[in-house]
């Protein structure tokens, strides 16, 4: 990073008066040259940054918003599993013309409709345990500051320009559309004839006005040697080649405000008062504001957490993320994500599920009818990221009855709850039946189950890893159930039962960023030391302190991980 710019500072005069900043804000956008020559470097630790995009408060949340906090927050979840400090930031896209239109239909002012709408969000990520640091609101003076100086540093540096734009719109999108992107739709309902993306669908609207520019097309080259560098920067690979033949075909400069008389609600941009900036720069700059920028201490840009290590997006909006953002980042020359997931979406009746549409399933319905970890589970589970997965409360059941209640709740039950042995005088002994090579042949998948686990986290396929471990799980019920600790004399019987409880105990911390709670109750039906539940603790036979339980495990239904589901599911 060139410090001698990228810490220009900008002059409060350029905002006063459009618009409320509070004076300690003010004060913090001092002359960084000044800072430059006062303050003395600090070696920080830059924390694991993983982020879900925000979310437009026109409609309720659906479940397609949790599956991707849920993608984010078990990417943070394993990286404190590993030791590592994370954050997590989420939050609500309160500006645009699809929020100014919603709040109109509503018949509410936009800030009372946003103060209302952002709410159902925050609430879902508390109830699905979601471990966020952040939950950001674009409509919050902090992030209306670090857009306004981000703006400002792009028209310094030459990057913004002002023209004329015409072409098609679509507010549900967001998002300019060229002719070429474009073509002629009809309702089936009713007969009537419109324009539409070809791409989502979505009706555009033809567009003449006044407006200010990115100049995009300069970065092709510099786009391209980076993706070239950097061949995984996008996740899963179809969606990197997708993006780098799009970023190949040309770019075209991107319109980046609106005129104030059509669109009020959003950020003006600073030096016309007749303009309010994009809402898809105003919302990916986001990022950046929750990781403290403007950046104000020399050594200390990384604290935050930026450049972030993963953004989790939703394929609709690749271009974007993958595109527009880093093409904003490298104007300033600022640091780059790392790597963006990008996942599938869920269908319902084979059709994407859609707000605008009506195609929806209410996700706190879901948490409560299910519970929040067999949810969680069930997304992480079933959920894709290049081929869309098919939601069905069917299926929900089906992963519970056999991979929770049947599989990974009756092993549970069977090793803690067996009579005729003790998991704790098993794991003492610490033995496995060297004669036995089913026996040895589960010793060595449990030991290898870390590493493979490892690696796939770090290609970021939560969902790879979740079925390698329960695929554990269904081969120690099997080996269990064959081995008939309940028919063999003592000293075989611990060999057994300790084989099988090291299985679940690895499997128990390793699950631990999927179902926190269950996994909890689990480990602690095991008696397995709070402080020896990290991934470093998951090498096969290293604990032999636990066997104790520390909660009741009860009888019959009472106290089981997962107990039948209601008839009437």
């Amino acid at each position: 990073m060139k410090s001698s710019t990228a810490f220009r500072p900008f002059s409060t005069a350029a905002i006063r008066g459009k618009g409320w900043a509070c004076q300690s804000c003010k004060l913090r956008l001092v002359s960084r040259r000044q800072q430059h020559t006062k303050v003395q470097p600090t070696n920080c630790i830059k924390p694991y940054y993983v982020t879900s995009p925000i979310f437009y408060v026109n409609a309720a949340p659906h479940i397609g918003h949790l599956y991707t906090l849920i993608l984010a927050d078990i990417l943070k979840r394993w990286h404190k599993l590993c030791g590592q400090n994370a954050v997590l930031c989420t939050g609500t896209d309160e500006h645009g013309m699809k929020i100014q239109r919603a709040a109109t239909k509503a018949g509410q002012d936009v800030r009372s409709f946003c103060d209302k709408m952002h709410e159902p969000f925050d609430t879902l990520a508390q109830k699905a345990n979601i471990d966020r640091d952040h939950f950001i609101r674009t409509s919050e003076p902090d992030h209306r500051l670090a857009v306004q100086h981000f703006w400002l540093l792009l028209r310094e540096r030459g990057h913004i320009y002002a023209s004329k734009y015409e072409g098609w719109y679509s507010v549900n999108d967001e998002t300019f559309y060229p002719p070429s992107a474009v073509e002629l739709a009809l309702d089936p309902s009713t007969g009537r004839k419109f324009m539409a993306s070809s791409e989502t669908g979505t009706e555009v609207e033809w567009t003449s006005e006044k407006t200010y520019h990115f100049r995009l097309s300069t970065f092709k080259d510099r786009l391209l040697e980076f993706y070239k560098r950097n061949p995984d920067f996008v996740v899963p690979s179809t969606r990197m080649k997708d993006v780098v033949q799009h970023v190949e075909s040309g770019l075209q400069d991107l319109s980046v405000s609106r005129p104030m008389e059509r669109l009020s609600w959003g950020i003006p941009v600073p030096d016309d008062t007749s303009q309010t900036i994009y809402v898809w720069l105003d919302a990916l700059i986001n990022y950046l504001t929750k990781a403290n920028y403007p950046f104000q201490i020399p050594g200390e840009e990384n604290a935050g957490g930026w450049p972030a290590d993963c953004h989790v997006i939703g394929k609709d909006i690749v271009r974007f993320h993958c595109i527009y953002w880093p093409a904003f980042l490298m104007a300033l020359d600022l640091p780059l994500p790392r790597q963006i997931l990008t996942h599938a979406h869920w269908t319902l009746g084979h059709n994407k599920m859609s707000k605008s549409r009506g195609i929806v399933v209410n996700p706190f319905f879901a948490l409560e009818r299910f519970g929040v970890d067999t949810m969680r589970y069930y997304l992480a589970y079933d959920g894709g990221l290049k081929d869309d997965a098919s939601y069905e409360n069917s299926y929900i059941i089906e992963r519970y009855t056999k991979g929770l209640q049947g599989g990974l709740g009756n092993l549970v039950s069977r090793i803690v709850r067996g009579r005729g042995w003790s998991v704790r005088r098993a794991v003492e002994r610490g033995e496995v039946d060297v004669d036995d090579r089913t026996a040895m042949a589960r010793q060595n998948r449990f030991c290898e189950m870390p590493d493979k686990v490892a690696q796939m986290m770090a290609n970021l396929d939560s969902g790879a890893a979740l079925r390698e471990i329960m695929n554990g799980i269904f081969k120690t019920n099997e080996y269990m159930q064959k081995a008939a600790p309940w028919k063999a004399d003592e000293e075989q019987a611990d060999k057994i039962i300790f084989l099988c409880s090291e299985s679940v105990r690895i499997c128990g911390i390793l699950l631990q960023p999927y179902m926190p709670s269950k996994m909890k109750d689990l480990l602690d039906q095991l008696g397995v030391d709070p402080m020896k539940r990290n991934l470093e603790n998951t090498k096969f036979g290293s604990d032999s302190t636990y066997g104790t339980p520390t909660v009741p495990t009860g009888q019959g239904q009472e106290g089981v991980l997962f107990p039948p589901l209601h008839s009437a599911f």
